[in-house]
């Protein structure tokens, strides 16, 4: 499994309500993909401009071919990036990790 954490903040308070509805729609786009497992969006209830997204693929060669798909084309990258700042977190379940090791 290939799992993402993406960290998402709007720039300014007007482009909450688009960011989310936004999401909202990519969210059956990204599940209707080969090899998308899971794809959820969350906004923050202490600073609605903060938005989470957790998604998990079968592969990272799955993730890296959902850059191409609609979701990402039509939506993200034309909705979104340009209303947020974001950070991407690969990231692997605790449980399944060594402790005090990093992939």
């Amino acid at each position: 499994m290939f799992d993402l954490i993406v960290i998402i903040r709007t720039t300014g308070p007007g482009n909450i309500a688009a960011v989310a509805e936004a999401l909202d729609r990519m969210r059956p786009m990204c599940l209707a993909e080969d090899g998308c497992v899971a794809w959820e969006a969350y906004q923050s209830q202490a600073d609605p401009r903060q938005f989470v997204l957790v998604e998990r693929w079968l592969t990272r060669a799955h993730w890296e071919a959902h850059g191409e798909g609609p979701a990402i084309q039509d939506v993200y990258l034309t909705e979104i990036l340009p209303r947020v700042e974001r950070e991407v977190h690969p990231s692997v379940p605790v449980q399944s990790q060594s402790v005090g090791v990093c992939a």
